[in-house]
């Protein structure tokens, strides 16, 4: 992916939107419904979309969604890519770098994940205070677009401390059951073993999941603040594991999403 392709992608865009977004939205797996509270405005499937990856996890419907949340305006993606469906990094984050583009000023991010944490219960939100790259690939590697951001970008705050905070605070005030981690990304599309769950936990690890930081590494480089929230979906510690299937990690997604859709809601307001 080049700067000529990112540029062509956002006029693409532009010419059908109105608006500028405010804020970027990355919507995972059994996360949708935030998408209901969204006053939509455009609706633009990946596919028409020039350069766009396409959703292939059944789970995320593939569609580009622009309109009003909490009085702000936002883009979301309802159906992220992942590095498991075959795409290099720099595909995973290519809506990343159009969305700046387009003028975002902070990214959202949220996704389903493992808890390894043994203070975790199923449904937990768990705010993303650092994370452990085992992805095999970095999406900075190869030439750098000077323009987008520098060779090197510092990730001593991955996360924006000062979102972080008011999620807490806005968690605290909706007295939702929240946790604060470190979220570790490996590549998948299978779930791990428990010595590599063991692993994790060791090299100290609160949740597993399969995406979010490509984004928020690209993010960072662009001098975008993110903010990012991981879904407990199953527990993956000792005396907790069993035998997992997609459709119990949407459902318990599903069952934290009106309280995520609340938080996100109360957190966009602020700004």
């Amino acid at each position: 992916m080049n700067l000529a392709q990112i540029q062509e992608t956002a006029t693409f865009i532009q010419a059908r939107i109105s608006v500028k977004p405010q804020f970027g939205i990355i919507l995972g797996t059994g996360l949708g419904g935030l998408i209901n509270d969204i006053e939509i405005q455009t609706v633009i499937p990946y596919e028409e979309i020039p350069h766009f990856p396409v959703s292939t996890v059944e789970s995320h419907s593939g569609k580009l969604i622009f309109g009003t949340l909490a009085g702000k305006q936002v883009v979301a993606m309802q159906g992220r890519f992942h590095y498991y469906e075959g795409y290099t990094m720099q595909q995973v984050t290519f809506p990343v770098r159009v969305m700046k583009v387009l003028g975002i000023e902070r990214l959202l991010v949220c996704n389903a994940a493992g808890g390894l944490n043994n203070t975790y219960q199923v449904s937990d939100l768990m705010f993303i205070s650092d994370h452990i790259n085992l992805l095999p690939e970095n999406p900075l590697t190869g030439k750098n677009i000077n323009e987008l951001g520098v060779r090197f970008p510092d990730m001593l705050e991955a996360y924006d401390h000062k979102m972080l905070a008011q999620a807490r605070e806005i968690a605290e005030k909706l007295h939702i059951r929240a946790q604060t981690g470190v979220y570790v990304s490996v590549s998948g599309p299978n779930l791990e073993t428990p010595a590599e769950y063991k692993f994790l936990r060791i090299i100290g690890a609160d949740a597993v999941g399969m995406s979010t930081v490509p984004e928020v590494i690209v993010a960072r480089q662009m001098e975008i603040p993110a903010f990012a929230v991981s879904v407990i979906t199953d527990l993956c510690f000792e005396g907790s594991l069993k035998k997992l299937t997609l459709e119990e990690v949407i459902a318990a997604a599903q069952k934290s999403e009106p309280q995520l859709v609340q938080l996100m809601k109360e957190l966009v307001q602020l700004y």
